[in-house]
């Protein structure tokens, strides 16, 4: 089974000057707009690391609930915050490390159960497996 989702994205003028937006087909994201500043300076609009934090977070959050109740417990909660670097390197910009910081609520799991099953998490989420980036967990037990 493939499954395809498609977003866009448009851009016009230069890197510094130039503004874009971006779209995706779900109508979630219509037209919103990115640039230099929002990327590199913390001006307004969005930008591809934000965006792919929120897509690892939401990514990472959906697959630790499937494994949590592939062990049979259930979530009351599960807060998810990706912190992403974006460093220059020699030859340009690279997102280098990925922090993902959880927050969950899950009675009846054990600290040891809970952790075990996080890093299960982290390795196999689609989004997780799909960056060359280093990431990290750090998962808390509420």
């Amino acid at each position: 089974m493939s499954i395809v989702k498609k977003a866009s994205a448009h851009w016009q003028g230069d890197l510094k000057k130039g503004t874009g937006h971006i779209s995706t087909e779900t109508g979630v994201l219509r037209e919103a707009p990115y640039g230099f500043n929002a990327r590199f300076e913390g001006g307004k609009g969005t930008n591809p690391e934000e965006l792919i934090g929120a897509a690892h977070a939401g990514c990472f959050s959906m697959a630790l609930s499937m494994i949590l109740g592939e062990a049979g417990l259930t979530a009351e909660s599960i807060d998810t915050e990706a912190q992403v670097t974006l460093n220059k390197q020699p030859d340009g910009f690279a997102i280098t490390d990925i922090h993902l910081v959880l927050k969950a609520k899950v009675p009846g799991a054990s600290e040891d159960q809970f952790h075990e099953l996080t890093q299960k998490a982290k390795e196999g989420c689609p989004v997780s497996k799909v960056l060359n980036a280093n990431i990290t967990l750090e998962a808390t037990l509420l």
